[in-house]
């Protein structure tokens, strides 16, 4: 094992597996010349050259039209969004192309593609770059969701995409944790996409979330624990498909669910979640399953009001304490 940064895991499952099959390759804005917006493609244009890592003019719906393309031909494309708040400028291919071309055709003609980058907030971006998607796409049938929260994860779960699914993927990550630095093996491994993972074991209560939102979880959790509060800790790693079988199993044992997540709430991830628990698992409950979510507005450039609208530790913890009973 060596601690890596995020960038670099995912740099090096796309050049692990560029060097396994070359119909893997790599397209999106500056990801070549100037060696990614975020650093993730850098060394690749030196490596495998202008037709494998492609600088894209800044037109995310001509480019993964072009992708999509490939993809249903035979290529295996990775595609790297500056944001996911630009790609809701190429929806139509992805939702209407990509994610409906194996029904449509039945089953003749598939499209393996890869598509990644930022997701969420990042500081002071403003309310038109810091929109969290995965509830948007995971509403579509026919692609799969991966919000990885670290660095091992991230390469795992995008080594599988790239080599071994057949559906679009999406792949969200997070501006704030590409620096981040983790543990990753120097063995090639694979993490199939599906299935979440217990961080953290616990007997009192159990906290899931996914992405950045991870730090909010483990902080809580390690909070907790000073006050003898044992909390269970789930990543769910993937969207879709949602592993509510992980959680549900977590939630017999503790009797109380908390869900920390970066979306709005209205129809989110914790929404879907909170209903499979509560359906499967009602007579485990000993509360009602509560979550936080980033406030139901834009996000806010003045950092006091952005801070004020994304889930934290302190909020965490009064939750999990009221699922407890847990008077002050």
């Amino acid at each position: 094992m060596r601690q890596i940064a995020f960038r670099e895991a995912l740099r090096e499952a796309m050049n692990e597996e560029m060097r396994r099959d070359d119909r893997v390759f790599v397209m999106g804005e500056e990801v070549a010349e100037y060696n990614g917006a975020y650093k993730v493609t850098q060394g690749m244009l030196a490596e495998f050259g202008p037709k494998r890592v492609i600088d894209t003019p800044i037109s995310e719906l001509g480019f993964t039209g072009v992708a999509v393309g490939a993809a249903q031909h035979g290529l295996r494309p990775v595609v790297e969004y500056m944001t996911w708040n630009f790609a809701v400028l190429a929806l139509d291919q992805i939702l209407n192309t990509a994610s409906k071309m194996l029904a449509m055709s039945g089953g003749q003609l598939g499209c393996p593609i890869v598509l990644r980058g930022p997701n969420g907030s990042a500081g002071q971006l403003g309310a038109q770059h810091s929109t969290a998607f995965e509830s948007y796409f995971a509403n579509i049938p026919g692609i799969k969701v991966v919000s990885p929260s670290n660095g091992y994860d991230a390469k795992g779960l995008l080594k599988q995409a790239i080599r071994y699914e057949e559906d679009p993927v999406i792949f969200m990550e997070s501006e704030v944790m590409y620096g981040d630095k983790s543990e990753v093996p120097e063995e090639e491994y694979y993490i199939p996409i599906g299935k979440a993972d217990v961080k953290k074991e616990g007997k009192d209560v159990t906290i899931v979330s996914y992405n950045k939102m991870m730090k909010v979880a483990l902080g809580a959790a390690a909070e907790l624990e000073k006050e003898n509060i044992s909390a269970e800790v789930i990543d769910l790693r993937s969207i879709r498909p949602l592993d509510w079988h992980t959680v549900l199993e977590s939630v017999k044992k503790t009797n109380r669910l908390v869900i920390v997540e970066e979306q709005w709430p209205m129809c989110s991830v914790s929404s879907e979640l909170a209903f499979r628990i509560q359906k499967e698992g009602f007579d485990y409950l000993d509360a009602p399953v509560r979550r936080i979510t980033s406030a139901d507005a834009p996000m806010h450039y003045a950092p006091n009001l952005a801070a004020l609208a994304i889930p934290d530790i302190a909020r965490t913890i009064k939750i999990v304490k009221e699922v407890m009973y847990i008077k002050k």
